[in-house]
This record gives structure tokens, C-alpha cells and sequence, in this order.
């Protein structure tokens, strides 16, 4: 195990330490950052680190992608040498089911442009759920849902088969969720995002997404809290949840799961 200080240095254990999705490019990218190194400077637990990794992209991108992307890389023979290494068995097992495609902030935009020059008149996007987290660069995982605060604008909702067409080719669709599940006051802290042809788009507040996660039982939201809280300031949320969660905390059930998520992330009880 890395110290405390080469984790921070080393995007590659970083990734595999950070408990949370990983994109596959990224790591094909922190693994080649790594196997630039000396080879006499790379430990056994690295190489352990290295080979899972390789072994991870395999049963994602399949062999055929894998042997293509080690051939073109500058590090080719070290990095197929470490993989054929008897090194034992896996050290990091986690990572071939932690691997994914996460969604990209640019696909994202580009799906928002394409929408916007549809729109046929002026209207207004506000933006939630992990989109937001991903647009605002708090979070990294795959979604195919942008979550849009109370109801998708009627100009927009008539076109199904627009809609339909960019899904299909943007593995992207318009949802929608209750205002409810946010703290009181979210629509005057919305962050512009941008104004694509007649469509103007606002993110909801990323405390305020925190806030509304907090307060869900889906073991996606408490992955997407453990990402965000790393990010955001606690003395900030706290005060969110004083001051703006109050509808909230006095449902008792979604009170426990605030109290429980609370617990996993911070290892304290609820703030009173």
C-alpha cells in the first residue's frame, strides 16, 4: 500500500483507492502514467495494482480493444511484462466490477446544444440529479438520465419523436423529479449553466443536491454522496440542513435515511 502521499501523486492509486466508479479511459490513462516510471521504482503492490488494472480493462473492452490500446502504448513492454508476472492472485479484485463508461460533461453539452436548437421557443432547463453532479464536476459515473426539477418544459416534452432520436443517439434522456426533495429555497441558489439556442439551462445548487440525496435510500445516491462529500464543504451542508431541510427531517422515515447516510459518510450521528 502506497503512502498517503504517493496516493495523492499517483492518479492510478488514487483511482483504486477512491472507493468509487472508474472510468475506463481514465484508468487505461492512469496505467500508462504509472508504467512511465522507471521500472526499478515501480513496488510489487503497484505492479499488483497494474496488472488487475489491465486485467479489469480486458474483461470490459474485451480482448481485441485491450491488445490494440498495449500495443500502441509507449510503455508497451513493461506493461505487458508485468501482466504475464506471476504476481499471485488478484490484490484489487473491485476493479473490474467498479469499471465503467461514465458520462461525459461534453456529451452532455452536446446533447443540451442539439436540444436547445430544437426548442421552438424561449424556455427554461433546470437541471438536477447526478447530471448536475457531473456538469459541476463533482462526480464521475454513468447515467443516462438528466433529471430535470419538477416537470420536462411542454415545448420540449411534445416532441417525442426529437426526443426519442437524441436518446437513441446520445444514450441520454429527459426525466423528471419532485421539487420536494430538495431543501426549501433551492430555485434561488440555481447556478447558469448556459443558454442553448431558445433554451436557457440552470444546475440545481451542489449542496443542495447533497441535501436531497441525504435523504434517499438508494445505495446509488449514498455512492454519489461518499464521491460528493469529499468535495464540498460540511459546515456548508450543515448549515443547508438547519436552515432549508426542515419539511424534510419532519417525515420520519426519510429522516432515518438521512441519519443513516449521514452515519456511512461522516461516522457521526445527524446534525440536531
Amino acid at each position: 500500500m502506497p503512502s498517503s502521499t504517493q496516493a495523492i501523486e499517483s492518479p492510478l492509486w488514487s483511482l483504486a483507492l477512491s472507493g468509487q466508479p472508474i472510468d475506463a479511459a481514465s484508468l487505461a490513462a492512469a496505467i500508462a502514467r504509472e508504467a512511465s516510471q522507471p521500472p526499478e521504482d515501480l513496488d510489487f503492490r503497484t505492479r499488483l495494482l497494474i496488472r488487475d488494472g489491465l486485467n479489469a480493462l480486458e474483461a470490459h473492452w474485451g480482448k481485441d480493444k485491450t491488445n490494440d490500446w498495449l500495443v500502441h502504448s509507449a510503455s508497451s513492454a513493461l506493461l505487458n511484462l508485468i501482466l504475464h508476472e506471476d504476481l499471485g492472485e488478484p490484490g484489487f479484485p473491485s476493479l473490474t466490477h467498479r469499471i465503467m463508461e461514465t458520462t461525459k460533461p461534453e456529451t452532455v453539452l452536446q446533447f443540451l446544444r442539439e436540444l436547445g436548437a430544437n426548442c421552438p421557443q424561449p424556455t427554461r432547463l433546470e437541471i438536477g440529479g447526478a447530471i448536475a453532479a457531473i456538469l459541476a464536476g463533482l462526480l464521475s459515473r454513468h447515467t443516462e438520465d438528466i433529471d430535470i426539477v419538477d416537470e420536462i418544459p411542454v415545448a420540449l416534452r411534445s416532441q417525442h419523436e426529437m426526443l426519442q432520436e437524441l436518446t437513441n443517439r446520445y444514450g441520454i434522456r429527459l426525466t423528471h423529479f419532485q421539487s420536494h426533495f430538495l431543501p426549501a429555497g433551492w430555485n434561488n441558489r440555481l447556478r447558469p449553466l448556459d443558454r442553448f439556442g431558445n433554451m436557457e439551462a440552470f444546475l440545481v445548487d451542489p449542496v443542495d443536491l447533497f441535501v436531497g440525496k441525504l435523504f434517499s435510500p438508494r445505495t446509488k445516491d449514498r455512492d454519489d454522496l461518499r464521491a460528493m462529500a469529499r468535495q464540498l464543504d460540511k459546515t456548508n451542508i450543515e448549515n443547508r440542513l438547519r436552515d432549508s431541510a426542515a419539511a424534510l427531517l419532519s417525515e420520519p422515515r426519510l429522516k432515518q435515511f438521512a441519519a443513516d447516510n449521514w452515519y456511512i459518510v461522516y461516522g457521526q450521528q445527524l446534525p440536531a
